[in-house]
């Protein structure tokens, strides 16, 4: 065992020093520190909580609740650098310490779930709340604390609770054996390609990436390596239909065989997920997680899956025989595979549209595009950017930026850290963190927050280039930043992004329909040659285009959300989950030209956490509220209406948790979202359900 550290012997445990009212000790940080930082951590909020059980005056908001949201300062101190650590630099020493602290940390979680003295205390607060003189946050706060424990099993009998606990633990191994099977994959695969002539058809900056990855990697020639931001550009433009294939199995097959396989761990976290439901008293592990979201129950979110799948599939027949007439009228003497799709998807738009992503990109500078956001948060919401100076702030890595955020005042709002580049040791996708939440509690407290992608790191001199895909993530993310930034609540539990999962996914969503605004591609969509704006023919052409390959995109994420949330009904769990995967989805009719935008294998969504487990439908929930709230937008007269944008602010982006999300929804809106304006969006045929 371990011993705790002292905060004179770890960085980690200290207070954060410096300027912004202290930072993250990035500089001082490394693996060895972890481990002890993290039961020492655990042991001061493990004595803090015993001090609130036991304590011998009535429960009242301010010795049970507010002392509650005190316990954990030093360990969420700690767990900011550890889980920068684990997504961003994870290496074999990290990943060790991680295999070692996941069950450690599944075991002092329950140990507070499971403290009757504690839970007593929160149920008495809780129940008394409304006669006690409690603010209305007080009230939501003391609710939300009975509910989570109630949820976690604060209620269960002893032999329960022990079973609950020895699950959770083992779940906790299981996730993270998922996630480090997934990134070794990513980081020992590629396709090696040896001539100019394997590249055919790609444009010079996904040359370029290619070359540097295989620079990277000590090898001559080109490397497409086993991450999105590589393999989606080499599907959408190399004329090697092999090549193409071997890259897309080398992709989609990711986690599904080898010594990295992670079918067997699936189906023991499955089994674990039915058993602890039951446990809570739920059908289904899909039941428990969806009753605190805003579809309430499975069936609300299977109606509006329901609703969308079938206009998307039929749309996804347009697009294949589109593709199809193309490759005959060529004499390809093919028919359309998986791995053909964005390649022919690319020459339809070319001929439908004459536009060509090729023509895009030029013009999408990643810096420039920051810039970009920038401009759009300062212009909807009064937010300006600017540069920290980089000895000023420790970073984790050299990529890393810092920005810091601004009132119209020049007050200090928050900072901004930015990593934008995929490299050896950092998960794949796209995501945001909070290092620090905004609170009014101990203190005016400014967040923290981070916007994390994988986008291919260009040749040194060269700028970075993105497609129109990256781009729109890129917004999605800074979505997210800003509902952290702009938080105003007084607790740090109901800080910026802790909301429903299927409302947090809202105002990231929103963002992304600025990327495509004439005020932002007039002045950021700037040529990285000539440093002229996207020409208006240019932006035309991609308005007219907007709705192309919505049947692929659609259909694509449905796939993933339908497997997620029927592995999740399933009351047993399953005991085959690639056989699951093909069967399910040969019944709800998933055409053969497309796959699952993230097979069961390395659905890191669903299986490297709880986090997204039967709620990865929440971003077509969020998107139906999207849509409507871009609607809002449009009937005020435009996208950068102020009236709109401070209703978004007020009600959706600085309240946190501290009213139910529909609340939150209404109070901007006026009235409940319109699913139709979905499928106005996507451009489908109208629901015949109503799906919400």
């Amino acid at each position: 065992m371990t011993t705790a550290a002292t905060p004179a012997a770890n960085p980690l445990l200290a207070p954060w020093a410096g300027p912004y009212g202290g930072v993250p000790p990035f500089d001082r940080a490394c693996v060895a520190d972890f481990e002890p930082a993290l039961e020492a951590g655990m042991a001061d909020q493990l004595a803090r909580i015993d001090a609130i059980a036991a304590n011998p005056e009535p429960a009242t908001f301010a010795n049970t609740s507010a002392a509650l949201e005190q316990a954990g300062r030093m360990l969420d101190r700690v767990r900011a650098v550890y889980d920068v650590f684990g997504n961003g630099l994870n290496d074999e020493a990290m990943q060790e310490v991680e295999r070692r602290m996941a069950p450690r940390l599944a075991a002092f979680a329950d140990k507070i779930i499971q403290n009757e003295k504690l839970f007593a205390r929160v149920a008495a607060v809780s129940e008394s709340r409304e006669r006690s003189g409690l603010t209305p946050e007080q009230q939501r706060l003391a609710w939300l604390q009975y509910t989570d424990l109630v949820r976690a099993g604060a209620k269960l009998d002893a032999a329960a609770k022990r079973r609950l606990a020895a699950i959770n633990e083992e779940l906790a191994g299981l996730f993270t054996t998922f996630a480090q099977n997934v990134l070794k994959d990513e980081e020992t695969q590629a396709v090696f390609l040896a001539t100019a002539a394997d590249l055919a058809g790609c444009p010079e900056a996904v040359r370029e990436a290619a070359a540097a990855a295989a620079k990277e990697r000590g090898r001559e020639g080109w490397a497409i390596t086993n991450t999105r931001s590589s393999v989606e550009p080499f599907l959408t433009y190399a004329d090697r239909r092999d090549l193409r294939e071997r890259v897309w199995r080398m992709f989609v097959d990711r986690g599904a065989g080898g010594p990295t396989d992670n079918h067997a761990t699936i189906a023991r976290i499955l089994a674990l997920r039915a058993e602890r439901a039951r446990l809570l008293g739920f059908p289904t592990h899909a039941h428990w997680r969806l009753e605190d979201s805003m579809a309430k129950t499975p069936g609300r979110a299977a109606e509006l899956m329901a609703a969308v799948w079938q206009p998307a599939v039929a749309r996804v027949r347009e697009e294949v025989a589109d593709m199809q007439a193309i490759a005959d009228v060529e004499h390809a003497g093919i028919r359309i595979e998986p791995w053909d799709y964005r390649y022919y998807a690319e020459r339809v738009r070319k001929a439908k549209y004459d536009l060509d992503e090729a023509e895009i990109t030029p013009y999408l500078q990643l810096d420039k595009l920051r810039e970009g956001m920038f401009f759009t948060a300062e212009k909807l919401f009064g937010l300006r950017f600017v540069p920290v100076d980089p000895q000023a702030v420790p970073v984790y890595h050299p990529d890393v930026r810092v920005w810091e955020a601004q009132d119209a005042a020049g007050r200090h709002v928050g900072l901004f850290f930015f990593d934008p580049f995929a490299r050896k040791g950092k998960r794949s996708g796209a995501w945001m963190s909070g290092y620090r939440s905004q609170e009014r509690f101990a203190g005016a407290v400014a967040p923290i927050v981070s916007n994390n992608c994988n986008f291919t790191k260009p040749a040194p001199g060269e700028p970075a280039l993105v497609s129109w895909d990256d781009a729109t993530t890129l917004f999605h993310e800074f979505g997210h930043a800003l509902h952290g930034l702009l938080s105003n609540v007084e607790y740090p539990s109901l800080s910026g992004t802790n909301v429903a999962r299927d409302y947090v996914e809202f105002p990231s969503q929103v963002l992304e329909h600025w990327l495509s605004t004439p005020e932002i591609l007039d002045r950021f969509a700037l040529h990285h040659e000539t440093g002229k704006p996207m020409p208006r023919e240019l932006v035309a052409k991609i308005e007219r285009a907007r709705r192309f390959n919505e049947g692929f995109r659609t259909v694509e994420f449905l796939a993933s959300a339908l497997i997620d949330m029927r592995l999740h009904l399933a009351a047993d769990g399953v005991a085959d989950p690639a056989a699951f995967e093909r069967d399910t989805l040969a019944a709800v009719g998933l055409p053969r030209e497309i796959v699952m935008r993230h097979r069961t294998p390395q659905f890191l969504h669903v299986f490297a956490d709880d986090g997204y487990s039967a709620g990865y439908y929440s971003y077509l929930w969020a998107d139906a509220i999207t849509a409507d709230a871009w609607e809002a937008f449009q009937e005020a007269g435009g996208p950068w209406d102020e009236a709109v944008a401070r209703r978004l602010r007020d009600h959706v982006f600085s309240v946190g948790n501290t009213i139910p999300p529909e609340e939150s929804y209404r109070g901007f809106r006026g009235r409940d979202p319109a699913t139709d304006a979905l499928m106005r969006k996507r451009g489908f045929a109208p629901a015949t359900a109503a799906g919400r």
